[in-house]
């Protein structure tokens, strides 16, 4: 191949790589709107037909649910719901959680606001399981270090033993992926600390994490076992597209966004199970389903990191 090819060719592979991932990151962040935000109205059977009204504007942008105030706080606990309009004698009070994702609260806060305004009189505005800025930014910032940290020691593994002539061993390739996991969630404890002292670091959350780490890094160390360092050209962009996703509320996403990568992506399970513990709801839904999903991804990943190398057959003596 002459250079001139050579160079257009790469010109074409970069915009091409460029094009992918603007449509993958940008693209989704670009194309969010509402749709069928999932709220609660909250009201006594007198007020009950004030609740019907207003549940039957909004049109397609907002999914409203007209129920009792304890039913809905409870679907706001469970995060069926975003955010909840309780109508009472004393004026209109506005629920929220801080333990529900920091887009699904701004959304909630902002359609609720409006809708209370039109009762007229005053607004109280209540918030369950504060969360501070540290807390709101901590899950998916735990998620997306911890991916980073064992990406580098998996990576590493492959090019390093390459280079120094080292044939990694089931036993080496597990080791990595404990000492990264017990070390990566050391890192992520001491910003939590950093960042904010009242964060908890019990039993519950640090486990959470390890569960995370060790998904995180048998799911790579898999990938770079069979495929070497071209596992790379699809851990490196999951890092960049997978965050980006995962930050977001679905309901805010593009359909297609959200089929195609909200649905799966493992960062939303680790922040959104981790964000739950963090603000005190240990019996949250995304809490259980979050263990299952990364439970299963670790055992698979291990699975397969643990296996045995294949000997290359002996060709026989001519």
């Amino acid at each position: 191949m002459s250079s001139s090819r050579l160079v257009a060719l790469l010109a074409v592979v970069g915009a091409a790589v460029a094009a992918v991932l603007g449509l993958l990151t940008f693209g989704s962040q670009a194309s969010a709107r509402p749709d069928g935000v999932p709220l609660a109205i909250a009201a006594a059977d007198p007020l009950r037909p004030v609740a019907e009204k207003i549940a039957a504007h909004g049109g397609g942008a907002v999914s409203w649910r007209v129920d009792t105030p304890d039913r809905a706080r409870a679907a706001l606990a469970d995060k069926e719901v975003y955010g909840v309009l309780e109508l009472g004698a004393a004026g209109p009070t506005i629920v929220l959680s801080g333990a529900v994702n920091p887009q699904g609260t701004q959304i909630a806060q902002q359609v609720l606001t409006g809708a209370a305004a039109a009762l007229g009189g005053q607004v109280r505005t209540e918030m369950t399981a504060p969360a501070s800025t540290a807390g709101r930014t901590a899950p998916l910032a735990a998620s997306a270090l911890l991916w980073i940290a064992g990406l580098v020691a998996g990576a590493g593994l492959v090019v390093l033993g390459a280079k120094l002539g080292l044939k990694a061993t089931p036993a080496h390739r597990i080791g990595l992926i404990a000492g990264v996991s017990v070390t990566g969630v050391a890192v992520v404890a001491g910003f939590f600390a950093l960042w904010d002292s009242g964060l908890p670091l019990n039993f519950d959350v640090l486990g959470y994490l390890l569960l995370t780490a060790v998904a995180f890094a048998a799911l790579q160390g898999a990938l770079l076992r069979y495929l070497g360092i071209r596992a790379m050209a699809l851990l490196g962009p999951l890092y960049l597209i997978a965050p980006a996703v995962a930050g977001q509320v679905p309901e805010m996403l593009d359909p297609a966004y959200r089929a195609l990568l909200w649905s799966w992506t493992p960062f939303r399970f680790a922040a959104e199970g981790l964000r739950s513990l963090l603000q005190g709801t240990p019996d949250a839904p995304d809490v259980t389903l979050g263990l299952i999903v990364l439970g299963s991804i670790a055992v698979a990943g291990l699975v397969a990191v643990a296996l045995p190398n294949q000997r290359k057959a002996v060709q026989p003596a001519k």
